[in-house]
């Protein structure tokens, strides 16, 4: 159907101080939103993910909401993003996918979602020779959108490259002041002694980098239910079966060890991107 405005021409006649002007018709504006959402990477699953469906149950997660609606509310002249952490199933992933639609919806935002160990995955398959594309392709989205959601942070093994790829994405987002949101079932332990340390964002990102977030997001540990649990308690009571236990680790489905050997920089024109990181089997210690 043709805008009655622009008559599919894209552009609308405005007035401004008197004097006839022309701007972009709110279709076209319609339209590119729609693009950019279509192209945000949001899996299916989180389709449906909205702040206004958000329903929180503890104060940390009514926090949580209230932060999220703030940082679009105050987008794009706060720069500042958000970490969500805390235990899984208390709806840090809805809330960052919920967050960045309606930073793409409300705010013209170009954004993206990654799962973390996805992201890494993309950068190790460049290090193939058969691959084409570069590490700049992967990463330069992930480094130039105004809104980027870094999913799981924490689930990947940690490794050196691990640390120095996160590292680069971290510090060159902190440095173009661009909005980062986390979510992480990681702790913020810092004794190295404490039980906890081994699942801290220090082990998992390094000093440097847990110091850098401290700095360009608010950070809210997010605790309550789990809403996969309670879907599963409440699917069985309407079948009358009990829901099956989560399938075991052996050694028979234990993930393969990763391959492919690392470069040490990041090779586009005119880019100061560097990963610092010698050879090795990427992803491993």
């Amino acid at each position: 159907m043709v805008c009655e405005i622009c008559h599919g021409s894209r552009w609308k006649s405005v007035s401004v101080e008197g004097v006839e002007r022309l701007t972009r018709c709110d279709c076209w504006l319609g339209v590119v939103k729609a693009k950019s959402l279509a192209e945000s990477r949001i899996p299916p699953k989180f389709a449906k993910a909205e702040l206004a469906t958000y329903k929180p149950d503890t104060d940390s997660q009514r926090e949580a909401l209230r932060l999220a609606k703030k940082f679009v509310e105050s987008f794009p002249s706060e720069q500042k993003g958000l970490v969500f952490f805390g235990p899984p199933g208390v709806g840090k992933t809805h809330l960052a996918t919920a967050l960045l639609k309606s930073a793409i919806r409300d705010k013209g935002a170009r954004g993206y979602f990654f799962q973390t160990t996805e992201l890494l995955r993309l950068v190790r398959e460049t290090y193939n020779r058969s691959v084409e594309e570069t590490e700049m392709d992967v990463l330069r989205p992930v480094l130039e959108a105004d809104v980027l959601v870094l999913d799981d942070l924490g689930v990947e093994k940690t490794s050196e490259w691990v640390h120095e790829t996160l590292g680069l994405v971290i510090n060159a987002r902190y440095n173009a002041r661009r909005a980062t949101v986390i979510t992480s079932n990681l702790v913020d332990q810092i004794d190295q002694h404490h039980k906890d340390f081994i699942n801290s964002f220090m082990m998992q990102l390094g000093d440097r980098t847990r110091s850098r977030l401290l700095e360009m997001c608010e950070w809210v540990e997010v605790q309550g239910a789990d809403i996969r649990d309670t879907e599963r308690i409440t699917n069985a009571a309407k079948t009358g079966q009990m829901p099956e236990a989560p399938e075991r680790l052996t050694k028979k489905n234990l993930p393969g060890k990763s391959g492919g050997m690392a470069r040490a920089r990041l090779k586009d024109p005119g880019v100061q991107y560097e990963l610092n990181w010698s050879g090795g089997k990427a992803g491993t210690k």
